[in-house]
C-alpha cells in the first residue's frame, strides 16, 4: 500500500514540497504517488493507506479546486489517515508558520468538512522573474507592505526543508483508522 500525495500549486513550490515529502517517505520505507490535484484522474482509493494534500495560497486564497476536491472526495478523505499542508509566503515569518498561527490555514481548517489528522504550514518561494508583470507588481507591493524581498530579479526559497522532513516522519506514523 502507498501514500497518495496530492498538490495544488501556482508556481511550483507546492509540487516541489510534495516531491520532497515523497522522497523522505521513501527513505522511511513508505512509497508515495504524487499527483496534481488540479488534474487528478479518477483515484483508486483502495490502493492507498493514507492521503496528503498540499495547497498554496495566492492573494489570500487557495485554488478553488481544493474545496471542490474535498467536497467530491470527503468520504474517502475522512476514511483514511490524512495530512494537509499549506504553502504561503506569510509563513516565512516564524510567528505565522504553524496551523494555529497561520490565518489562511486556520480559516481553511475551521471551514472544511475534512479534518486531517496532521497539518503543517511551509513558507513558499518568491520567483519574480517567472511571474507575469501584474503578479510581479502585486507581489512586490504585498512584500513591501510586509517587509519582504522586492527585487524583481530575485528568486528566494523560504521553505524550511528540515521542517518538511519532520512532517514526512509524522505522515509515516499515521495509522489506519478504525472501522468501528
Amino acid at each position: 500500500m502507498k501514500t497518495l500525495i496530492l498538490f495544488s500549486t501556482r508556481d511550483g513550490q507546492t509540487r516541489e514540497i510534495a516531491a520532497y515529502l515523497a522522497s523522505e517517505l521513501k527513505e522511511l520505507g513508505v512509497y508515495a504517488d504524487v499527483v496534481n490535484l488540479n488534474r487528478t484522474p479518477d483515484i483508486e482509493w483502495d490502493n492507498y493507506e493514507r492521503v496528503v494534500i498540499g495547497a498554496s495560497i495566492r492573494y489570500g486564497h487557495f485554488h478553488p479546486a481544493l474545496a471542490s476536491f474535498v467536497k467530491k472526495h470527503l468520504q474517502q478523505l475522512n476514511a483514511l489517515p490524512s495530512a494537509f499542508y499549506s504553502v504561503n509566503l506569510v509563513a516565512r515569518k516564524p510567528e505565522k508558520s504553524s496551523p494555529q498561527t497561520n490565518s489562511y490555514t486556520r480559516k481553511f481548517l475551521l471551514s472544511s468538512p475534512w479534518q486531517p489528522d496532521q497539518c503543517a504550514v511551509f513558507a513558499g518561494a518568491l520567483r519574480y522573474p517567472h511571474y507575469r508583470w501584474y503578479d510581479r507588481l502585486m507581489i512586490q507591493l504585498i512584500m513591501k507592505m510586509t517587509g519582504g524581498e522586492t527585487d524583481p530579479t530575485r528568486e528566494v526559497v523560504y521553505t524550511d526543508w528540515q521542517h518538511v522532513a519532520s512532517f514526512a516522519r509524522e505522515i509515516a506514523q499515521l495509522k489506519c483508522k478504525s472501522t468501528d
